[in-house]
């Protein structure tokens, strides 16, 4: 956010700025990175942060050192996101979107509440429930189908949360906040894996006659209001081959 002070070290800032341009695919595979001495003169850092920073992209497999050449820029699917991540980023942002991603195929409509979606929503089983989904892509196909799940009194106060667009004037959670006048003051989080359904293949556009066989990521995340209502709950499947991570600086 502009006017944000960046009080990450300065290895890091350089990281992510080269993993910014990587996932959002403005440094193609192949690309090589600065060598450690350009890089210390063109960010003005000592050559061992300059060394640091590339470790931290090997790390995290962004790139690959290449004896006598240099780095290079490696080919592979991002991360998903989870829906703690998504509100964060939009919270910073304005937009849910990781680098290089985009939405698409937006659904909503008004459906009986699974057991699972009612337990999580303090609801009823069957009780009207808003639905919506979501896909989010980037240059390797699909990252995650997204749903998230409304209990339908907020759409007598947000009609555009039951309309199958992409919602306008901010996320689903901001326009709940600002109709209730309640802000969001936590959120629950589980990360878990499984085999895909029938159902999971459609909504990851896969062949249901011979789908993957690996387990995918399915991250969930429950929203609760500063009054304790349970406002939202998400549900991201990840897409095949997708991973989460988190990062977080560790003091010494």
């Amino acid at each position: 956010m502009a006017g944000q002070a960046d009080n990450r070290a300065p290895y890091a800032k350089i990281a992510a700025h080269y993993a910014e341009l990587i996932t959002s695919g403005q440094l193609p595979p192949g690309t090589l990175l600065p060598s450690i001495k350009n890089l210390s003169e063109e960010w003005s850092v000592s050559t061992a942060t300059a060394e640091k920073a590339l470790r931290k992209l090997r790390n995290e497999g962004m790139v690959r050192g290449i004896h006598g050449i240099g780095t290079e820029v490696l080919d592979q699917p991002g991360p998903m996101s989870s829906g703690s991540q998504r509100q964060d980023r939009g919270r910073r942002t304005g937009s849910s979107w990781g680098s290089g991603e985009r939405s698409d195929s937006h659904k909503a409509d008004v459906v009986p509440a699974p057991l699972e979606v009612a337990q999580a929503l303090g609801i009823e089983p069957r009780s009207d429930v808003i639905r919506r989904s979501r896909v989010y892509r980037d240059r390797h196909g699909i990252v995650a189908h997204s749903t998230s799940w409304i209990p339908a009194r907020y759409g007598k106060l947000i009609p555009q949360l039951a309309k199958s667009e992409r919602l306008t004037g901010g996320t689903s959670l901001q326009l709940i906040a600002e109709a209730t006048g309640l802000p969001i003051s936590h959120r629950i989080d589980t990360a878990s894996a499984r085999l895909l359904t029938t159902e999971d293949t459609q909504h990851l556009e896969l062949d249901p006659e011979n789908p993957p066989t690996e387990p995918v990521v399915v991250m969930t995340a429950k929203f609760i209001d500063s009054e304790n209502n349970v406002v939202e709950y998400g549900v991201d499947l990840g897409g095949p081959g997708r991973t989460w991570r988190t990062e977080s600086e560790v003091s010494p």
